[in-house]
């Protein structure tokens, strides 16, 4: 080690070219078996027991050397650098490369009299030892100084002559070629991968000479987020195995769902890249923490799918998950296999690609005779047909030994592996760039000139390679030719355009199952839905959503910071769904409808003349008009009798025409308001109580003046003749009708929907009343003044309470108004205390006209139906008396109320002695009549 330390004491002088000499040197110190490889490489001579370390490398002599990466291995156990053989990721693409430069040397027009040659080398699926792998390919240009180094046994290194590589065709993990591309564009060496596609190298500046025939990843989460949305899901995870493809494939499909919104990441979990046992169950019981997140984002290697399909059905949970797979589960059998029932319905994508059918028959033709140039075919060779080639074989446990006379596709499985064409693709895009480079400087000039041999400058080529088109490999049957013209082109970036076909892993017969082409993905997707099968058999997309949709008439209530996760409330009471998140109220004349998403106009009711709530007071109208037009005539046909003229005949007349108005004012009331009918509510309202108390309050009045008059003196009273009668009356109308003049001017009648009045709780049941515009206040007012009549007449019925009944109609008039209190008495609390009922019109309407109807029918009872009994039934009793003067009428009345003050005298001794007195003045009969009209005023 002390012949080591200048290097590193001078080492931070160095240029980075010197620095990197003096590194190799290091290597070269440390070991000169380092260099037996290379020595192999120019075939020197060397130790055949150095030979196997050759085994990790392929060269192919020519003009022009191309380098290529590929995972022939798998990655190692720990301390172990590789591991086992990886037969299509691996043989498949470093075959198909290797034929694509069979192919080129044999083609006339593609590189003339220029040989392709290539040294391939074994990544083993890991970044670390394809960086030290890598290191083969910059050897020619770095400068070797050996000045300071020496073998173990004293002598100089030998060096030999390393190929010089012009472009590196690889490598397959993002995540190795992030590493190599770092190396190489210090050396100005163009790389094109056929399968990296982390969106990290997309990023010019820093892998300037990266270039890739695959779409990145951010064409790829874009083509899943649009998978994902046209499925309806919009609450997933995301899985991704550590390293730069998984976390920036993630990443992207995360940023994504940010910017366009509408999905939801339930959880974003990482898959270590040295798991531990139980890592993968650990991550399945985490999934099902978010179990209504079903579908679960995929970026993850090979191995990673296998061991999470294979927890899951460990876990019981086959048919749960919805698995959206990147291009590295594509449609490879691999990741499937002993694991099709968890693996079924799995949507799958891989970049457009078509089969390549001479690589088929060229693949098929290998045997371990012809391909001797494939160090690691035996190896493949014992691998895929499950036997061991002698005692140095690779499969010692293996029970059959090779003939050497198995062929491929007769005694195994084969199936093209999906990335061969983009590895052709690749060998054959650094071709036409190299093609474009000789005709440019080597114009007219067979083979290599020495221009282009000499100094051939990296980046000139690499501007070849971001300019070249050509189209892609196609299948010789047309039928399935689906890429058939597709060119190979390159942005700005070096990226190839997003080009994807979308497949599901579908079950066949119930044992068998296979990938179904479903769609393609060319910066839209065009997805047949239809084509799709699930587990369940269920053609119906299965969903994976953090909430159902609500239904119609609720809005959704967000979670907050989870905007795809919401609670469904119900637009409740006279509120619509406006929109997804809201509810508004309808305007006061609607109701929503019956699912809640709009308004309709509220039904316009009224009270119809077949309801029981009209009936009912219509046919007690109707008995009470009969009963009156009956009175009426019966006291016109007997107009000049005693009992008719006894009893005021003008005033009568009046007081009959009252309570006629009262029976009809009950058909008004409920007729369809419209302006006439409301014109005759406010007129005929309140007029038939007024015509019928007016009349009574003036023959109250009249009786108490008389008796008063009496007691002081035997002058008749003023204003007691029936024209005095009559004016007295109407005069106490006028102000009625001049009270509903005023309200006419004042606010002319019209009609109204009340919304209020019927507005209930549930709005089905909701009505719009209609009816007049007559409020609560109006109608009091309009009743007011004939309650105001009412009451004081009343008051003089009181006041004439002593009076003997044998000389006037005081007390049937008295019963009369204390009756009709009663009645009005049980109105106000009725009619008042239901006007928050939503049967408000119907009993307020009913109520009213009931009691105006039994007012009316009171007094047509109390003060005209024993009259017309005496009239009709006993006319006898219908005949004039003998008239006696005021002064006697008074008298009579004087003693009547004397003897009704004797308090120590038994009961009814007065009006016995009354009586008595009486019948000694007057001729026996039951009842006497007395007319006031006749008397002396």
């Amino acid at each position: 080690m002390a012949i080591m330390e200048p290097l590193f004491r001078n080492n931070a002088s160095f240029p980075p070219f010197r620095r990197a000499s003096r590194f190799l040197v290091l290597l070269a110190a440390a070991s000169c078996a380092w260099l037996l490889p290379l020595a192999m490489a120019q075939r020197l001579p060397v130790d055949p027991q150095a030979a196997p370390e050759y085994a990790h490398s392929i060269r192919l002599d020519g003009d022009i050397i191309l380098g290529g990466l590929f995972p022939v291995h798998a990655r190692g156990d720990r301390g172990t650098p590789c591991g086992e053989l990886k037969k299509e990721k691996g043989i498949h693409r470093l075959e198909a490369m290797m034929f694509a430069i069979d192919l080129i040397n044999k083609d006339p027009e593609l590189l003339p009299n220029i040989t392709l040659g290539a040294r391939i080398l074994d990544t083993c699926s890991r970044d670390t030892y394809a960086l030290e792998q890598s290191l083969t390919f910059v050897q020619a240009l770095i400068e070797k100084d050996g000045s300071d180094v020496r073998c173990a046994n004293g002598d100089p290194p030998i060096f030999t002559k390393p190929d010089k590589i012009v472009g590196v065709i690889g490598a397959a993990a993002s995540s190795v070629s992030i590493m190599v591309a770092n190396i190489l564009r210090l050396f100005k060496i163009p790389q094109i991968s056929y399968a990296s596609t982390a969106p990290e190298l997309s990023d010019n500046t820093r892998y300037d000479f990266f270039s890739r025939v695959v779409p990145p990843d951010s064409y790829q989460a874009q083509a899943m987020m649009d998978i994902v949305t046209a499925m309806g899901w919009n609450y997933v995870s995301t899985l991704a195995s550590e390293g730069n493809y998984g976390e920036s494939g993630v990443e992207a499909f995360v940023q994504i769902s940010r910017e366009a919104g509408g999905v939801c990441i339930a959880q974003s979990l990482k898959i270590p890249r040295e798991p531990r046992p139980g890592e993968f169950d650990k991550i399945i019981r985490r999934l099902l923490e978010t179990s209504n997140a079903r579908a679960i984002v995929m970026f993850a290697n090979e191995d990673d799918i296998r061991r999470i399909l294979d927890a899951a059905k460990r876990n019981n949970q086959t048919g749960h998950f919805l698995w959206v797979g990147s291009d590295s589960w594509g449609s490879k059998i691999s990741p499937v296999v002993g694991q099709e029932m968890v693996a079924e319905g799995a949507i799958t994508i891989l970049p457009k690609r078509v089969s390549v059918d001479a690589f088929d028959r060229y693949f098929r033709s290998r045997s371990l005779s012809n391909n001797r140039r494939n160090v690691w075919f035996a190896e493949f060779w014992e691998e895929n047909f499950n036997c061991k080639l002698g005692m140095h074989g690779k499969r010692p446990g293996s029970p059959k030994k090779c003939t050497g006379l198995e062929k491929v596709g007769r005694d195994s499985s084969y199936e093209q592996e999906g990335k061969v064409q983009f590895v052709m693709d690749a060998v054959y895009s650094m071709a036409h760039a190299l093609h474009h480079m000789h005709r440019e400087l080597c114009y007219g000039y067979p083979g290599m000139c020495p221009r282009m041999a000499d100094n051939m400058d990296g980046k000139e080529l690499l501007s070849h390679i971001r300019a070249v088109s050509f189209n892609v490999f196609s299948s010789s049957n047309s039928s399935n030719n689906r890429s058939a013209g597709t060119p190979v082109v390159f942005n700005e970036n070096g990226d190839a355009p997003g080009r994807y076909d979308i497949f599901q892993y579908q079950s066949t017969d119930g044992s068998t199952a296979e990938y179904r082409a479903i769609g393609t993905w060319t910066n839209r997707l065009h997805l047949d839905v239809e084509a799709m099968r699930w587990k369940t058999g269920d053609p119906a997309l299965p969903p994976s959503v953090c909430s159902l949709p609500c239904r119609r008439g609720e809005r959704k209530k967000v979670v907050k910071g989870v905007p795809c996760c919401w609670h469904c409330e119900r637009c409740e009471g006279y509120h619509y769904q406006a929109s997804e998140f809201s509810c508004d109220l309808c305007p006061y004349e609607m109701r929503p409808n019956a699912t809640r998403t709009g308004c309709d106009s509220i039904p316009i009711i009224k009270l119809e003349w077949h309801s029981p709530w009209a009936a009912i007071p219509v046919f007690v109208s109707v008995l009470g008009i009969m009963a009156t037009c009956f009175v009426v005539v019966t006291f016109v046909r007997h107009n000049d009798t005693p009992i008719v003229r006894a009893s005021g005949r003008e005033v009568s007349y009046v007081l009959l025409t009252g309570i006629f108005l009262c029976y009809v004012i009950t058909f008004p009331m409920i007729a369809a308001p419209g302006v006439g009918v409301c014109s005759l509510r406010r007129i005929f309202l309140g007029l038939g109580m007024c015509f019928s108390y007016a009349a009574l309050l003036t023959k109250t009045n009249r009786i108490h003046r008389i008796f008063e008059q009496g007691k002081r003196s035997v002058t008749a009273p003023r204003f007691i003749s029936p024209a005095s009668q009559l004016a007295i009356t109407f005069s106490l109308i006028s102000v009625q009708l001049l009270g509903v003049l005023v309200w006419f001017a004042v606010d002319p009648p019209h009609t109204v929907v009340d919304y209020g009045e019927q507005r209930t709780q549930d709005p089905s049941t909701a009505r719009g009343v209609l009816k007049c515009d007559i409020s609560d206040l109006s109608l009091i007012c309009s009743l007011g003044y004939s309650i105001l009549l009412m009451v004081t007449c009343t008051v003089y019925a009181i006041k004439t309470r002593g009076v003997p009944e044998t000389f006037n109609e005081a007390k049937p008039i008295g019963f009369t108004m204390y009756t009709t209190c009663i009645i009005w008495l049980a109105f106000i609390p009725i009619f008042f205390g239901t006007s928050q009922s939503a049967e408000r019109m119907y009993i307020q309407t009913t109520t009213l006209t009931i009691s105006l109807s039994l007012s009316a029918s009171v007094s047509l009872g109390m003060l005209y139906m024993p009259k017309v009994y005496v009239i009709l039934l006993h006319p006898e009793q219908n005949v004039p008396k003998r008239k006696r003067s005021f002064k006697a009428i008074v008298t009579a009345a004087t003693m009547s109320a004397k003897l009704q003050k004797g308090g120590d005298r038994p009961n009814g001794e007065v009006k016995t002695e009354l009586c008595e007195s009486m019948e000694t003045n007057t001729s026996s009969t039951k009842m006497t009549y007395v007319s006031y009209s006749n008397h002396a005023i």
